[in-house]
């Protein structure tokens, strides 16, 4: 019901918002600040693939799939097979309809199912990826979600996590975002993340912060709705349209000038799956770019 709530509220508004590319509803990565939208997309999504260490035939599992963009992505540019999971109708059907015309559904299997259904099942993944669903989990299911991370990961898996998160200690979620934008949801600090994933043997092998990265993507967000105010609106109406904006708004002073910021954690079960120096992930993410 809380998924429903954010995300089954029509593709169609998600379309004027987000790059039309990847159609990703997360912190975009700017290496540079003269990127566009889509280029600082892409680059998030090469950033992330860099760091799962991906090797030809490997099973990825996206744990919170969205509209399918960063599984796409992964196929598309890795010889790999991904499974992505989402409880949103609506993302399903589009994330399908979009594997269909890049040409990789044959390689991509979504599925609308929990995560936590997953374990049950008996199957290891080679490489998870979570970009953006952390934040939905809530604080009483942070130590679930890892413990069924660390049963639907291989012995020599790696994972990576991409959640906003906040600066300092725990906090507690606004009455604003609770009531109207993320039921259910809550922004973990780094302390509360790491000490619920420790139980089950899950190795930080790397810990990367994005200070201001989300503060560009909002901006190029509100910037976008702005300026289809119009169509938005006929959508829903003019009471949805500013308590959308306000959202964003409110979340770009939260990122500039606030506590919020994001974290991708790197995680193995076994400390000899990866290279020994973090040479690798510039060389991966270069090639993913085309820059040699």
């Amino acid at each position: 019901a809380n998924v429903a709530h954010h995300y089954d509220i029509g593709n169609n508004l998600y379309r004027l918002m987000l790059d039309a590319e990847h159609m990703q509803y997360s912190c975009a990565y700017w290496p540079n600040k003269g990127m566009s939208l889509a280029q600082a997309q892409e680059a998030k999504l090469a950033h992330i693939a860099a760091k799962l260490a991906l090797e030809p035939g490997l099973h990825v599992l996206d744990i919170g799939c969205g509209w399918g963009g960063m599984a796409i992505y992964l196929a598309t540019h890795a010889d790999v097979r991904v499974t992505g999971i989402t409880l949103s109708q609506e993302q399903l059907t589009l994330a399908r309809e979009r594997a269909l015309a890049a040409g990789v559904a044959g390689r991509i299997n979504f599925e609308l199912v929990d995560y936590r259904d997953l374990p049950g099942r008996g199957e290891r993944y080679d490489r998870i990826v979570s970009v953006g669903m952390f934040e939905h989990v809530g604080r009483p299911q942070f130590r679930q979600f890892f413990r069924a991370c660390a049963n639907l990961l291989s012995d020599d898996g790696v994972m990576l996590l991409h959640t906003i998160g906040r600066m300092g200690g725990p906090g507690a979620t606004d009455a604003f975002t609770r009531k109207y934008i993320f039921p259910g949801g809550y922004i973990p600090a780094l302390s509360e993340t790491l000490a619920a994933s420790e139980p089950y043997r899950l190795i930080a092998t790397d810990i990367e912060t994005l200070r201001l990265h989300y503060a560009f993507t909002l901006r190029e967000w509100y910037a976008r709705c702005m300026a289809h105010r119009a169509e938005i609106e006929a959508m829903h109406d003019a009471r949805f349209f500013r308590m959308w904006t306000f959202y964003l708004a409110g979340a770009t002073a939260a990122f500039e000038s606030g506590g919020m910021c994001n974290y991708q954690i790197q995680f193995t079960r076994n400390r000899h799956a990866l290279p020994l120096t973090r040479d690798y992930l510039a060389v991966a993410e270069a090639a993913l770019l085309g820059r040699h």
